[in-house]
């Protein structure tokens, strides 16, 4: 399989995207391709696609798209870009490689995506402070960060939904009244107002409607720190093109369109539930069933950009993500037992000294 390259006029080298400036820039002399402004492709990457019809002929439910061999154009090595990847760099000689028929396998290709606008040593400083912040962090994980290729750049695939619901609900209203009670304390009788609740069968129906309803369509990240990545700015969405992929990671989807809209749907009935709540009134709801059914359902497939970190500790491999737009930390964390355990045996020596003290006066 070939891999499309951008070579740089001033000297040769392969370019890479520049996160924030639109351009390709070479790592060697610095030189600057621009990349041109498509209106049409910007104004397609917001199309929303039809749910329903799409499904119909199960695109989006594709198999895993397999290992691929691609050849370097940069040093001529072929090496294997793990499954599930459209996009790498070369393991010889660092080389971008973009497959270009990595999406064969698949009938939903993003249209849109989201350019790193965060620079990797910008990432690195976000994730430096969120490191140095963790209490009972090892040194290992505190020196993580300034590991020489210690972030790498990822373009994640992601689900938009957006649908109309109709939701039929039964369920109680709680409304709170306040009585006199007597009481006796110490012989004495005393009075006091107690609040209490009259609880109402009600039923009834409303109607929400979801725009850009996002879930993840990747199953190698943490899903929750994935998740709190958010918010994302999607009004900066903009037509895909491999300009934006050169020199980073690129991941196709392994949820599947119809799988992605269950998780939207978990998603979505939190909201009505809300709704729910807002509709029945009275200062206590309880739900005990809703009937939720959704239309007019639509998607868009889209690349998001994250910077990854993972480092190995005591044998268990931990990942770390940073949001490529904003700069928002995530991450799972180890704890040093001997930190914790230096923390409490100075916890113990500072009360032993405390009760001397108190023992001597």
């Amino acid at each position: 399989m070939t891999t499309k390259n951008y070579p740089c006029k001033s000297c040769g080298a392969k370019l890479e995207y520049a996160p924030g400036q639109h351009a390709l820039q070479c790592p060697y002399c610095g030189a600057k391709n621009d990349i041109p402004e498509d209106q049409e492709a910007t104004i397609a990457a917001v199309e929303e696609l039809d749910y329903q019809a799409y499904l119909a002929n199960q695109a989006g439910n594709e198999p895993t798209i397999a290992s691929q061999n691609v050849k370097c154009t940069g040093c001529g090595a072929e090496s294997q870009l793990a499954a599930n990847l459209v996009s790498d760099r070369c393991p010889f000689c660092a080389v971008p490689l973009i497959a270009t028929n990595a999406y064969a396998a698949r009938k939903i290709r993003p249209k849109a995506i989201a350019p790193f606008d965060i620079k990797e040593s910008e990432a690195r400083g976000k994730f430096a402070d969120w490191v140095k912040g963790l209490w009972f962090a090892p040194n290992a994980l505190k020196q993580a960060y300034r590991a020489e290729r210690g972030l790498k750049g990822i373009y994640t695939p992601y689900w938009t939904y957006d649908a109309d619901s109709y939701t039929t609900y039964q369920g109680q209203r709680g409304v709170d009244y306040t009585v006199t009670e007597t009481y006796t304390e110490n012989g004495e009788t005393k009075t006091r107002q107690v609040t209490r609740t009259n609880w109402y069968p009600v039923s009834g129906a409303v109607q929400v409607a979801f725009d850009d309803v996002l879930v993840i369509g990747s199953k190698t990240l943490p899903t929750s720190y994935a998740e709190n990545l958010a918010p994302w700015k999607l009004e900066k969405l903009q037509g895909y093109r491999d300009d934006y992929v050169s020199g980073f990671t690129v991941e196709a989807y392994q949820v599947g369109l119809e799988p992605g809209f269950v998780d939207a749907q978990g998603k979505m009935e939190s909201v009505i539930r809300d709704a729910i709540c807002r509709d029945i009134g009275g200062d206590h709801q309880r739900i005990s069933a809703m009937q939720p059914r959704y239309s007019n359902i639509s998607f868009k497939h889209i690349l998001l950009p994250i910077w990854l970190s993972s480092y190995k500790y005591s044998d268990k491999v931990y990942r770390f993500l940073v949001n490529g737009q904003t700069g928002e930390v995530q991450g799972e964390r180890p704890y040093s037992a001997w930190k914790i355990a230096g923390a409490i045996l100075l916890g113990l020596i500072v009360v032993g000294v405390v009760i001397m003290l108190g023992q001597k006066q």
